[in-house]
């Protein structure tokens, strides 16, 4: 009782605190504002150490994300199409027998595969027909009777089917039905019968289209007309932009060496990269011819010894007397593979807000950095955790009414000057309520 005779207020009832709670709760949540408290540290090894890290992601936000890798621009790779064309002659004289050589008899396959072979070398293997005759007078085919030719076997590295006799006059080897007479490939031509294609020139029309952007360009830009066409040859200092290549210059920007890769074969990588800023006028995106040489040389770059160049068959078929003949190629020549590589930027508001979002998140390392400083490392570190970290105990608002305990909320000013160590600090007041300070 108090001492004006009224009895002493019980507790709210369950239900009126509810209500109460949801409206105080709703309350908060549409006309309150919370923002973290800041304690303000005077130090400068925390200082300085703050600022290196800040100065460190901002030098990252700037010159990584947006400088070099232009985070402020979204980006789409192109769809593309490669046509191809080669031009020139080439002429051989083998024991006396000349012949011409143009496009439709050295490139394979036709023209216009934007990967395709230009034959430099070859061995050649004239009037083959069907019938048995004897194999190669090499030791895994050589016999002393017909019991060391099982009939029915193929060799792997044989040229066709074993009747099971052993046939010759000085040397004996196995006899095979085959296209007769097999082919020695022994001994390569040195040097490279097709030297002549060091000369050849190769034209190379590439198209490119950027959906997302609705972008469509060609290797034959801005100032390539016939007449420039007519009369350029490419040349990565004078003529960057000519679409007409000549094999040689190929072969050397690639790093190899010509009358070597010309006699057993190799193979080059022609790389035309659009990498184009759409930010700036179309006309500024341009393709970038590079030249990669992907084997070949053994003598000077490949290791892989175990097969060296390149090199393929093919067989030219016709009839002579009614009966089908063959001449067969072995070819060795270099082959082309043009690739296309492409990426288009263009500035764009999404990405630019991410990246921005990102380093701007990236900034708190530094506090969480000196956070790690102040609390476990500094001399004064059990008085800056006071500061903060302040902890208070719970009490129920039902208890406080019957303690005659009036809660009340007060902040810290700012007393420290420095870094910013971030920091949620309410101190809980108590003292007796004044219609309970006196009792019966």
């Amino acid at each position: 009782m108090h001492a004006s005779g009224m009895e002493r207020p019980s507790c709210l009832s369950r239900s009126s605190k509810m209500n109460s709670y949801i409206t105080n709760a709703l309350s908060d949540f549409f006309f309150k504002y919370e923002t973290p408290r800041q304690v303000l540290v005077r130090n400068r090894r925390v200082g300085v150490v703050c600022r290196l890290i800040q100065l460190g992601v901002l030098a990252y936000i700037i010159g990584w994300v947006f400088i070099y890798e232009k985070g402020y621009q979204s980006t789409d790779t192109a769809v593309s199409s490669v046509f191809t064309k080669m031009k020139g002659v080439g002429y051989t004289n083998v024991d006396g027998e000349e012949r011409v050589w143009d496009m439709v008899d050295y490139v394979f396959p036709e023209q216009g595969d934007s990967s395709f072979v230009v034959m430099t070398n070859y061995i050649i293997t004239k009037g083959q027909k069907m019938g048995k005759c004897p194999e190669l007078t090499e030791p895994r085919y050589l016999c002393n009777s017909d019991s060391d030719c099982e009939r029915g076997i193929i060799e792997r590295t044989g040229h066709g089917h074993m009747t099971g006799k052993c046939v010759g006059n000085t040397t004996k080897t196995c006899e095979v039905v085959a296209w007769c007479p097999v082919e020695d490939d022994h001994a390569i031509p040195d040097p490279a019968l097709l030297m002549s294609a060091e000369n050849y020139t190769l034209f190379i029309k590439n198209s490119v289209t950027f959906p997302a952007y609705g972008v469509k360009r060609s290797n034959l830009v801005e100032g390539i007309d016939n007449q420039y066409i007519k009369s350029c040859v490419y040349d990565p200092t004078t003529s960057p932009l000519c679409p007409i290549f000549r094999l040689g210059d190929l072969v050397q920007l690639s790093g190899f060496n010509f009358a070597t890769i010309a006699k057993v074969g190799g193979a080059i990588g022609i790389v035309i990269d659009w990498t184009c800023n759409l930010d700036y006028d179309q006309s500024e995106c341009k393709p970038v011819y590079t030249f990669h040489g992907l084997y070949g040389n053994p003598n000077e770059i490949d290791m892989a010894r175990a097969s060296v160049g390149y090199n393929f068959r093919y067989a030219k078929h016709y009839m002579e007397d009614k009966q089908e003949k063959r001449t067969l190629l072995k070819v060795f020549g270099i082959r082309f593979d043009i690739i296309v590589r492409s990426v288009a930027r263009k500035f764009d508001i999404i990405p630019t807000l991410t990246a921005i979002g990102s380093g701007v998140g990236i900034f708190g390392v530094a506090t969480v950095v000196c956070d790690l400083i102040l609390l476990y490392l500094l001399p004064k570190r059990e008085f800056y955790n006071n500061m903060k970290f302040k902890v208070t105990e719970t009490v129920e608002q039902c208890d406080n009414l019957r303690l005659g305990i009036n809660t009340f909320i007060y902040y810290i000013p700012d007393v420290y000057a420095g870094p910013q160590v971030s920091a949620n600090i309410i101190l809980q007041h108590k003292e007796p309520l004044d219609e309970f300070s006196s009792e019966k």
